[in-house]
């Protein structure tokens, strides 16, 4: 069921994300990035175990083709490679280079600085946090 409400919030965090993707298109077109991209550079944590390329396809919600053509735009540029995952040599991992990982933290801080969200101050941030981790994990 549709209501006022729900449509404004979906509305809003599109134009969010919209913005900020838009804030940092600069940053981008220095590293010779496209938003897709950048997502794709954004879903390989640096503080996690290089996740495989199923995964990051599931983080970013794209088939297996459309991760392979934006992987090759990050291995053109030096920022991933693909390896061999220990755990199951069928499968491949990605693993950022140091230059993917000093590109990537420095366009997630670009992001951050750049979002509206943050004009919200921590304790709205803690709130909003909450609640979108809720629905995040509702599936």
């Amino acid at each position: 069921m549709t209501t006022p409400d729900l449509t404004a919030v979906v509305a809003a965090t599109h134009d969010i994300w919209m913005r900020t993707t838009d804030s940092i298109g600069q940053a981008l077109a220095g590293h010779q990035l496209t938003p897709a991209t950048f997502h794709a550079l954004w879903a390989v944590d640096p503080d996690e175990p290089p996740p495989s390329m199923k995964v990051v396809a599931e983080r970013l919600y794209c088939n297996a083709p459309n991760l392979t053509f934006i992987t090759n735009q990050l291995a053109d540029r030096g920022l991933v490679e693909r390896a061999v995952d220990p755990a199951d040599r069928r499968s491949r991992v990605l693993v950022l280079t140091a230059k993917g990982r000093r590109v990537r933290a420095e366009l997630v801080a670009t992001a951050l600085e750049r979002t509206p969200l943050a004009a919200l101050n921590a304790d709205e941030l803690r709130q909003l946090a909450a609640l979108l981790n809720r629905v995040a994990r509702s599936d």
